[in-house]
């Protein structure tokens, strides 16, 4: 119960930071925490109470005795996925900081052509 309302806070927060904020890179931790949060939402969806890792290192363990290992192997290629979006979201942040000397999206807002 625990996991889902520190998921569900970590989602409300990175959401909160990506519509208020107007700094580019506070809105890019926003939706770094958003992906944490879903992540987190999804190992906490797949853990089953007094289950062990699906690793078969334990010959006495049956499949029955463990947690199903398919979320866990989704979580961990978002992981992968998140964090070359993150990265890619923080080059266009510094090539917007480049080009327009801000980070306040306001400002660069008011530059269109």
């Amino acid at each position: 119960m625990i996991y889902y309302i520190g998921a569900f806070s970590l989602i409300l927060i990175g959401i909160y930071a990506v519509l208020v904020k107007r700094n580019l890179i506070k809105i890019v931790i926003g939706l770094s925490l958003v992906d944490a949060g879903v992540h987190l939402l999804l190992i906490a969806i797949g853990y089953i109470k007094d289950k062990t890792a699906p690793i078969f290192s334990n010959p006495s363990l049956s499949a029955g005795d463990m947690v199903d290992p398919v979320p866990q192997a989704l979580v961990l290629t978002a992981i992968v996925i998140g964090v070359a979006v993150t990265a890619l979201a923080l080059t266009i942040v510094i090539r917007l900081y480049d080009h327009h000397k801000t980070l306040n999206i306001n400002k660069i807002r008011e530059l269109k052509w």
